[in-house]
C-alpha cells in the first residue's frame, strides 16, 4: 500500500533505494541541528529551546513533504535567513528576535496565501529554461563550494587573493580527500549508497585517527522549549519600521526556495515537456506552512534545503525519501549527541561530488545565444562567489530582461518576469549590505 501511495513503480524506485536516499539527505544536512542553534544564539535565543524548534520546523516539513507534496526534498531552517536575523535584525538593527519572529510568521502567512491562490506557482512557472539551468548549476558550484570550505581543503584567504588551499598535512584534511576519493570510485563502480557508504565511512575513520571524538552520551532529553514557544511579537513587526526586514526575509525566502527547488527538480527529472514543476505548490505550500510552525516554535525562515540534491543522487525519487529523512530528524531530539556527531570532512565531501553533479544541465544551454548565457553564467557565478543563492537569483532576473530588450528579442520575456525584475530592484535597494 505505501509503495503505490507512493508510485514506486511509476517513478522506477524501491524502498531500499528510497530509505539509502532518506538516510543520505539527513546525514548531509543534520549539521542544521547543531549550527542554526549557535547562530541564532547571537540573537539571545537559547541553544537548548532552539535545537528543538530547528528540529520540529524539519520533522513538520520534510514529512509534509513527502507525505502530500510527495517529493523527495527536505525541508529545515535556511541559512543565510538565520544569519541576517541574528547579526543584521538583532545585533545592528536592535530589534527583539521575538519581533524578527513576528516578520518571518508574517512572510510565513504571506507565502501560503500567495501559494493557495497559485500566484507563486504562476511565477515560477514563468521562469525561463536559461534560468532554470543556471540555479540548477549555480546550486552545483555552491554545494561544492560549501563542501570544499566545510572539509577545509580551500580556506580564507588574503586580500588579493579571497580563498587558498588548506593545509593538507592535517588528519581531518587528509580524511577529507580519502571520503572525496573513496565515493568518487564508489560511483564510478557502479556501488549502490555510494555517497551514505563514503560518509559512513570516512566518519568512522575519524574515529579510529582521532580526529573526532566519539560522544560520552549517545541518548538525551529534548531540552525545554517553552522559553520560545509562541514568543514572537507579530504586532511588533507590523511597523514602518520593520517594513524594510519583512521585504528583505521575503525575498529571500522566496527567491531561495523556488531557486531550490526548481533547480534540483530540474536535476532530478521532476520537470515537465515546458520545463515546469506538476503541481509545485504542494512543496512549495509545505515550504511557508513549515515557516510558519518554525515561527511559533521559536525558529527562523524554513524552505527546501539544497542538501536534497544529495539523497536524489542516491537514488531518491519519491516522498517515502523525505518521509525517511523526517523520521530521523524526530529521532535526532532524543540521539542528537551521535546523529550530529558525522563531521564536515565527512559531510563536506559529499557536498563536492554531489555538486559535481549537479553541473550536468549545463549542456542544455544555447551558448549561441548570449540574452541567455548572460544572465544565467552571472547567475551561477554570484550563487556561488557571493556565497548567496538569493544574489544570484535577483541578478539573473534583473539581466535577463535587460539582455531580451537589448537583442530584440522582447517577446521571449513572459509578463511575470516584470515583477521578478521589480521585486530584485527593490532586494537589492534593502538587502543590508
Amino acid at each position: 500500500m505505501i509503495a503505490k501511495y507512493f508510485q514506486f513503480d511509476e517513478l522506477n524506485t524501491n524502498y531500499k533505494k528510497e530509505v539509502v536516499a532518506g538516510f543520505t539527505t539527513f546525514v548531509t544536512m543534520a549539521y542544521i541541528i547543531i549550527v542554526n542553534p549557535k547562530i541564532l544564539e547571537a540573537a539571545g535565543i537559547p541553544v537548548g529551546p532552539s535545537m528543538v524548534a530547528t528540529i520540529i520546523s524539519a520533522f513538520f516539513g520534510t514529512l509534509a513533504m513527502g507525505v502530500y507534496a510527495k517529493r523527495p526534498f527536505a525541508i529545515a531552517p535556511y541559512m543565510g535567513e538565520n544569519a541576517f536575523i541574528a547579526f543584521t535584525v538583532v545585533k545592528v538593527l536592535g530589534f527583539s528576535w521575538q519581533t524578527a519572529l513576528g516578520a518571518i510568521f508574517l512572510s510565513g502567512v504571506l507565502f501560503t496565501i500567495l501559494t493557495i491562490t497559485k500566484v507563486r506557482g504562476w511565477l515560477a512557472n514563468a521562469i525561463p529554461e536559461s534560468l532554470k539551468i543556471a540555479f540548477a548549476v549555480g546550486i552545483g558550484f555552491f554545494l561544492a563550494f560549501i563542501g570544499l570550505n566545510e572539509t577545509g581543503i580551500i580556506t580564507l584567504g588574503v586580500p588579493g587573493a579571497p580563498v587558498k588551499v588548506g593545509n593538507l598535512h592535517t588528519t581531518s584534511n587528509l580524511l577529507a580527500i580519502v571520503g572525496l576519493l573513496s565515493i568518487a570510485i564508489l560511483m564510478i563502480r557502479k556501488m549502490n549508497a555510494a555517497i551514505l557508504i563514503g560518509i559512513i565511512s570516512t566518519t568512522i575513520l575519524g574515529f579510529v585517527f582521532g580526529a573526532t571524538q566519539i560522544p560520552d552520551n549517545f541518548v538525551s532529553m529534548p531540552p525545554d522549549v517553552s522559553e520560545i514557544f509562541l514568543q514572537l511579537d507579530i504586532t511588533g513587526a507590523i511597523t514602518w519600521g520593520f517594513l524594510a526586514v519583512i521585504l528583505t526575509v521575503f525575498v529571500m525566502d522566496f527567491v531561495d526556495t523556488m531557486g531550490t527547488l526548481i533547480g534540483v527538480s530540474y536535476r532530478a527529472g521532476f520537470l515537465d515537456k515546458d520545463g515546469n514543476l506538476p503541481e509545485i505548490e504542494k512543496p512549495m505550500l509545505c515550504d511557508s506552512t513549515a515557516t510558519i510552525v518554525g515561527a511559533l516554535f521559536g525558529t527562523t525562515t524554513t524552505g527546501t534545503f539544497i542538501e536534497s540534491a544529495a539523497g536524489i543522487e542516491a537514488g531518491g525519487r519519491s516522498g517515502f525519501t523525505s518521509v525517511v529523512t523526517a523520521l530521523l530528524f524526530l529521532v535526532a531530539l532524543f540521539f542528537t549527541p551521535i546523529l550530529t556527531v558525522v563531521p564536515p570532512y565527512a559531510y563536506g565531501s559529499a557536498l563536492i561530488i554531489v555538486g559535481m553533479l549537479m553541473l550536468r544541465p549545463i549542456t542544455k544551454l544555447n551558448f549561441d545565444d548570449l540574452t541567455d548565457v548572460i544572465p544565467a553564467f552571472i547567475t551561477i557565478a554570484l550563487m556561488s562567489f557571493t556565497y548567496n543563492i538569493g544574489i544570484g537569483m535577483t541578478a539573473g532576473f534583473v539581466l535577463y530582461p535587460i539582455a531580451k530588450l537589448v537583442g530584440g528579442k522582447s517577446n521571449e520575456i513572459h509578463p511575470a518576469m516584470w515583477i521578478f525584475f521589480r521585486v530584485s530592484i527593490l532586494f537589492y535597494v534593502f538587502y543590508p549590505y
